[in-house]
């Protein structure tokens, strides 16, 4: 007996009832239009993908069949390698950002791939169609006097050092959002040597100083803010904790944080907009204009290659050139 989580489904027909049948290509034409809803099944009952992302899949895999129907193409297995490039090449001419053409050829991929698998075609030949590389977006990082307003504009109000101590913690730590919502009381050591333990990506855990300003924030939450709010709760160790004692949420941080970025004068619309990871920026491209060894500022982040760490050196030499632009009188 075949198991239920094995068991093919094929639609009878756009918006028709599902139910379970032959695959394409037995006892019925291989149509284009056939491979896709069966692939569109195989996402929703194999892959349990959301509502939003098989709505994606379909407007992409639509667009590809039209394309297909406009050269007089209903049969997946006359296909080359070739009208994949060309339907890419037309989405760019017509105007489709790289992240949505990416995604689209990615959809026709998976759906050229399931069919190789299940035998409907003889040859997967979407395997060697890249989708375009999206551009390197450099990160963009406040200036330390931006930095500076931000972290003043909290009251001495409990959620207000909170919040400071917040703000304090990602820009002196460089944590990422969820490793500071996530951190513990037992994570944290100010006495000697101020430190944190961060939990980062893939169950790997680090230790990172923790500055004077951020301590001196740290204690005064932890004396004057957070027992307050610890009464309200059940006795959550999350260091930081919302109105009602519970451990603070990743959107709650992020909304404290649009909140001092508005109040501050800095941008919290466009593509300039702060965010939680404009602190961890920050806090980067500081280290490295300081004179900090790329390698220890991998370590402070938590990257696991020294690659993704490198981006931000490209930061400080955007910075030297702007100030050599500025400062040196045979620079123009």
């Amino acid at each position: 007996m075949e198991h239920p989580r094995r068991a093919r489904h094929v639609r009878a027909g756009r918006g028709g009832p599902r139910h379970a049948g032959p695959r394409p290509g037995r006892g019925a034409p291989l149509t284009v239009q056939r491979v896709i809803d069966s692939y569109l099944d195989h996402l929703t009952v194999e892959r349990g993908l959301s509502r939003n992302t098989l709505a994606s899949y379909r407007r992409d895999l639509e667009r590809y069949a039209q394309a297909l129907a406009a050269d007089g193409i209903d049969d997946l297995a006359a296909v080359g390698s070739g009208r994949i490039t060309g339907h890419l090449a037309t989405m760019r001419a017509d105007g489709l950002s790289t992240s949505t053409a990416a995604r689209a050829i990615s959809a026709v991929r998976g759906l050229h791939k399931f069919a190789a698998r299940e035998g409907l075609v003889g040859t997967d030949v979407a395997a060697e169609v890249r989708p375009p590389a999206p551009a390197k977006r450099l990160p963009k990082a406040l200036d330390v006097d931006q930095v500076t307003r931000l972290l003043d504009v909290p009251d001495d109000t409990p959620l207000g050092l909170r919040d400071k101590a917040l703000l304090e913690f990602l820009y002196g730590t460089g944590a990422r959002i969820s490793e500071a919502v996530g951190a513990a009381i037992d994570d944290l050591d100010l006495d000697d040597e101020p430190a944190a333990v961060l939990h980062g990506k893939g169950g790997r855990t680090r230790l990172v100083p923790v500055g004077g300003f951020a301590k001196a924030a740290l204690e005064a939450y932890l004396v004057r803010g957070r027992p307050g709010l610890a009464s309200n709760g059940t006795g959550t160790p999350a260091i930081f904790l919302n109105a009602r004692g519970g451990r603070l949420s990743r959107q709650s941080a992020w909304t404290i944080l649009h909140r001092a970025a508005e109040a501050a004068g800095l941008p919290v619309e466009g593509p300039h907009a702060v965010s939680p990871h404009t602190l961890r920026h920050s806090y980067a491209t500081h280290l490295l204009d300081g004179g900090a060894d790329v390698r220890v500022v991998q370590e402070l982040l938590g990257h696991a290659s020294v690659t993704t760490t490198q981006v931000y050196t490209l930061v400080t030499v955007d910075r030297l050139r702007e100030v050599y632009a500025t400062a040196h009188p045979r620079a123009r």
